[in-house]
C-alpha cells in the first residue's frame, strides 16, 4: 500500500499507462490521456479552445454582475417574493432574539429549495463554508444537498444525443436509468461504453444555464438592498457573495472546462511528486459543454472511515497526504481543487484517494500564488507582519493598507487570550468591534482566499473521524519536515526567509489553540471538548470584556489543520 505520507518521485511505473507521466491518473487505464489531441480541448469546427472559454466564461460573469445589467423583471419579482416573505416573517418573531439567525435559516432554506437549481447551488456553497458562514446557516442549508430530484431519463437521453449529435445506443451498450447521484447543475449515470469501459457521465439540466443567467443577474441587482439587513459573515456580504458565486457557477456551466480542470490538477500532481491522490480520466472525445464522460473510479465514501480502517487503510495518513496535495497544488503550482467535501472525495483500496467533480477549481496568478505561500510561512512561524502583507497581496486588504496601523487597530500582535475565558457578550462585542475596523480597512473576504479556508476546515472537520486520536504538534511538524524535503530551497526562496523545524512556532500553535506551553500534545478530541466548553461559555453572561482579534480567532481555526 501507498505510503500518503511519502509521495512517490513522480516517476510512472515503465510497465503502467504512458499517461501516467503527465497526470496522477490511475494504473488501470479504460483509455490513454493525449491532451494535444483531444478535439474538445482545440476547438475547431466554430468551437473556441479552452482558453478562450475560460476567458469567455470570466467575461459574462463579470457582466451579470455589472450593476448596469439590467436584470430580468419577473425573474426579480419572483426572488423578492420568495425571499422576502421569510425575511418579514423573521423579521417580525425571531429578529434580535437569540433565536435569529436559527430562525432566519429555517425560513431561508425552503425558499431557496423554491427559487430552483441556481439558489439551490448557492445553499450548497454555504453548507460547505463551515468557520465561514454562521453555524445555523451551515447546519439548515446541508439539507439542501440531498433535496435535488433528477430529470426523467428521457430528458437526460435527449441532452447527450444532442451534444454528442448519435443516438445514445452508438455510444454507450448500457446507461443506467436511475443517477448516481443529482445534483443542482447536472447529475451523474453510470454507462458502458460500446468499447467495453465503465464511465460515468455528467449530463447538464437542461435549463439551468439560462436559469442560472437570469438568477445572477436578480442576485446582482438585488444584493445591494440585504447589506446590513440580515446576520451573515460580515466580510462575505452579499454582493460580495455573489460576485465569488457568479465566476465559480459561470465556469461550472461548461463541462468542457471541467474536464481541462481535471487535467490540470492531475498534472500538479505528477509535477510535486504526488502519487496519493488521483483523478479520474475525461474521455478523449466524448466531452461537451453538457455531458462529460469520464473514467468510473471506486472507492470508499470519504465519511466511512470504519470500513476504511477495517481493510486496513491508515486514515490518518490519507488526511494527511490529503493535506499535502491540497497545500502543495495552492502554494507551488496556484491550481486546486476548490469544493473539497465529503461527496467530492473517496479512498480506493490501495489508500488513494480520488477526486471527484472539478466544477470549481481555483486559480491565482502568480502574485497571489506567492501570497498564499508567505501566509502559510508566516502563520507557521507566528510572524503577523508577513501574514497581514500576504493578506493584502490576496486583496483581503486594500494595496495601500498601513500594515503596521492594521496590526495596531487589530491588536494583532497582543498574544491570544484563551476563548473558553470569555462570554457570549465579550465574543459578540469583539466581533463587532473588530470586524467594523476591518471594513473601515475596506477588508473583503475574495474568492481564493474563502475557497482555501473552505477546504482547510474541511480537512480540519475530517480529523473527527479519520484522526481523532492523533496528536496535532507532531502532524504539523511532519508536514513542516515534508516540504522542507521536497521544497524547501523553493519556498526560502519565494518567502525570503527560510522555514525549518526550528523556525515553526509550536508555543504559537499551543496559545492558538488556547492550551499553554506545558501542553506536550495536541488531539481532535482535546479540541473538541474545548469546543464544547466553549460553547457552554457562550451562554454564561459574567466576565468583563477582552479583546480576542478577529484574526487570531481564524488562525485558531486554521492553523489546527497544518496537520
Amino acid at each position: 500500500m501507498i505510503d500518503p505520507v511519502a509521495p512517490l518521485d513522480g516517476a510512472p511505473d515503465p510497465r503502467g499507462p504512458s499517461d501516467l507521466a503527465i497526470g496522477a491518473f490511475t494504473p488501470r487505464a479504460p483509455w490513454i490521456v493525449v491532451p494535444e489531441s483531444m478535439p474538445w480541448r482545440l476547438g475547431g469546427a466554430g468551437e473556441p479552445d479552452v482558453i478562450v472559454l475560460r476567458r469567455q466564461a470570466a467575461e459574462l460573469a463579470r457582466t451579470l454582475v455589472n450593476p448596469s445589467h439590467l436584470p430580468s423583471v419577473g425573474r426579480v419579482l419572483s426572488v423578492v417574493f420568495r425571499i422576502g416573505v421569510p425575511l418579514v416573517a423573521w423579521g417580525a418573531k425571531e429578529r434580535g432574539t437569540p433565536e435569529s439567525r436559527a430562525g432566519l435559516s429555517r425560513r431561508l432554506r425552503p425558499a431557496f429549495e423554491h427559487l430552483g437549481p441556481t439558489y439551490i447551488k448557492l445553499g450548497q456553497i454555504i453548507s460547505s463554508g463551515e468557520g465561514i458562514f454562521p453555524e445555523e446557516l451551515v447546519s439548515e442549508f446541508r439539507l439542501l444537498r440531498d433535496r435535488v430530484p433528477p430529470e426523467p431519463f428521457a430528458v437526460v437521453r435527449r441532452t447527450i444525443e444532442e451534444d454528442l449529435g448519435r443516438p445514445i445506443a452508438e455510444v454507450f451498450t448500457s446507461i443506467d436509468r436511475t443517477p448516481i447521484a443529482s445534483a443542482s447543475i447536472a447529475q451523474v449515470h453510470a454507462a458502458t461504453l460500446r468499447s467495453g469501459e465503465r464511465v460515468v457521465v455528467k449530463v447538464q439540466r437542461r435549463r439551468v444555464a439560462p436559469l442560472v443567467r437570469l438568477d445572477i443577474a436578480a442576485m446582482a441587482w438585488l444584493a445591494p438592498f440585504l447589506v446590513g439587513r440580515i446576520p451573515v459573515a460580515a466580510l462575505t456580504n452579499p454582493p460580495a457573495l455573489v460576485e465569488l458565486f457568479a465566476e465559480t457557477i459561470v465556469e461550472e456551466l461548461d463541462f468542457r472546462l471541467e474536464a481541462q480542470n481535471m487535467l490540470d490538477i492531475a498534472a500538479v500532481f505528477v509535477g510535486t511528486g504526488q502519487r496519493t491522490v488521483v483523478v479520474p480520466r475525461p474521455h478523449p472525445e466524448l466531452v461537451t459543454r453538457r455531458v462529460l464522460v469520464m473514467e468510473h473510479l471506486h472507492g470508499f465514501p470519504w465519511s466511512d472511515a470504519d470500513g476504511m480502517r477495517a481493510a486496513g487503510i491508515d486514515t490518518a495518513a490519507v488526511l494527511r497526504s490529503s493535506l499535502i496535495a491540497f497545500l502543495e497544488g495552492a502554494l507551488l503550482y496556484g491550481v486546486f481543487h476548490g469544493d473539497l467535501h465529503g461527496g467530492n472525495m473517496m479512498v480506493q483500496s490501495d489508500g488513494t484517494v480520488a477526486l471527484l467533480d472539478f466544477g470549481i477549481t481555483a486559480r491565482l496568478d502568480e502574485r497571489k500564488r506567492q501570497a498564499f505561500l508567505r501566509l502559510q510561512m508566516g502563520a507557521s512561524t507566528n510572524n503577523v507582519t508577513v501574514q497581514v502583507e500576504a493578506l493584502r497581496d490576496l486583496g483581503a486588504l486594500p494595496a495601500d493598507s498601513d500594515i503596521e496601523a492594521v496590526i495596531r487597530d487589530l491588536n494583532l500582535d497582543r498574544p491570544p487570550i484563551d476563548p473558553t475565558t470569555l462570554t457570549a457578550d465579550e465574543m459578540m462585542a469583539e466581533l463587532r468591534d473588530v470586524t467594523k475596523a476591518l471594513l473601515a480597512y475596506g477588508a473583503r473576504l475574495p474568492k481564493e482566499l474563502m475557497l482555501f479556508v473552505k477546504n482547510m476546515l474541511f480537512l480540519n472537520g475530517a480529523m473527527a473521524a479519520m484522526a481523532p486520536d492523533v496528536d496535532i504538534l507532531g502532524e504539523i511538524m511532519a508536514v513542516v519536515s515534508y516540504f522542507t524535503e521536497h521544497h524547501g530551497e523553493r519556498i526560502a526562496r519565494e518567502v525570503g526567509f527560510e522555514v525549518t523545524s526550528d523556525t515553526i512556532d509550536l508555543d504559537g500553535y499551543r496559545a492558538a489553540m488556547g492550551f499553554t506551553e506545558e501542553t506536550d500534545a495536541i488531539t481532535f478530541r482535546d479540541l473538541q471538548e474545548r469546543r464544547e466548553l466553549i460553547a457552554k461559555r457562550l451562554e454564561a453572561h459574567e466576565r468583563p470584556r477582552r479583546r480576542v482579534p478577529l484574526l487570531r480567532a481564524l488562525y485558531r481555526v486554521i492553523r489546527p489543520t497544518k496537520d
